[in-house]
């Protein structure tokens, strides 16, 4: 057993020196419950988007499927129906003639448009559409090949 009976230096007796070693326990505790509520809070934070898809069911063999409408955008404003030129004042009429059906407005409708059109042209076909009360539209994605 030892015992310091004087001190050099200008210590008192319970001078226990310097402790150079980091205590990390409490660090330790704050990081975990950090972690736990960033699980529980993260998922809550999450936003969800309604889509309307359609069914991934294919139809019955031989049943007829109808060809949809296309609009189609191309670079200087040109409008088409399909292969019918149209332009932004009579696309209602134009559209309302192609799709055939007592309340057109309740059909959808698919747009395509030309990878050099602008998007404020674009954009003017869409709310175009939106002011003639066409809310069912789909956006048509080709891929590169």
């Amino acid at each position: 057993m030892a015992a310091k009976l004087s001190g050099g230096g200008g210590g008192s007796k319970f001078d226990l020196g310097q402790n150079s070693d980091i205590n990390v326990t409490p660090f330790v505790d704050v990081m975990l419950v950090l972690l736990i509520i960033f699980m529980v809070a993260i998922p809550a934070a999450t936003v969800s988007i309604k889509l309307d898809l359609p069914p991934a069911i294919p139809p019955p063999p031989g049943t007829v499927v109808e060809e949809p409408t296309l609009i189609n955008v191309q670079e200087g404003g040109a409008i088409f129906i399909g292969e019918r030129p149209t332009t932004l004042q009579t696309l209602a009429a134009d559209l309302a003639s192609e799709l055939a059906v007592p309340v057109p407005t309740e059909e959808r409708v698919y747009i395509r448009a030309d990878r050099t059109v602008r998007y404020g042209e674009f954009m003017s076909v869409m709310n175009q559409l939106q002011t003639d009360g066409y809310f069912l539209v789909a956006l048509i994605n080709e891929e590169l090949g």
